[in-house]
């Protein structure tokens, strides 16, 4: 059997299309083709029964190297640390006070689109630094 060649990260949020647009920012991604068949993504929700409107949504890299990511609605909120998180890698490559510039102009970028810093972990003898982040739905993840 050959290996997976794809791969997609799902989220469950309560609202899909917020999300998506989020992590759109944050990556540079762009929000899935709408289904075939449907010119936009509200020609495609007016098709479905009120109660499934709106309840995905998907982006993706540009250039197709990067995953998939979905986002799928769920009934109950997030109640506990996520045990998988998304590392957005701004600062490969770069060390000590260029490299935590870096991370904390990145920080500022993605706290105006709705992100919370959650805290800044200095370099120290083992590690450099990075910044725990949450996204518009509480989400964490991390700029490394």
């Amino acid at each position: 059997m050959p290996p997976i060649r794809q791969l997609q990260i799902t989220f469950d949020c309560a609202d899909p299309l917020r999300v998506a647009r989020f992590w759109c920012e944050v990556l540079g991604y762009a929000l899935s083709p709408p289904p075939e068949g449907f010119a936009t993504w509200d020609e495609f929700a007016e098709s479905l029964p009120t109660g499934e409107r709106s309840s995905w949504a998907a982006c993706v890299e540009p250039t197709g190297a990067g995953p998939r990511l979905y986002f799928q609605r769920v009934p109950e909120g997030k109640v506990a640390k996520n045990r998988v998180h998304v590392d957005v890698r701004a600062g490969i490559g770069l060390v000590g006070e260029e490299r935590l510039a870096v991370l904390q102009a990145e920080r500022d970028r993605l706290v105006a689109l709705g992100a919370v810093c959650v805290r800044v972990m200095l370099a120290d003898e083992e590690n450099e630094s990075c910044v725990v982040m949450r996204d518009v739905e509480g989400n964490e993840f991390c700029l490394d």
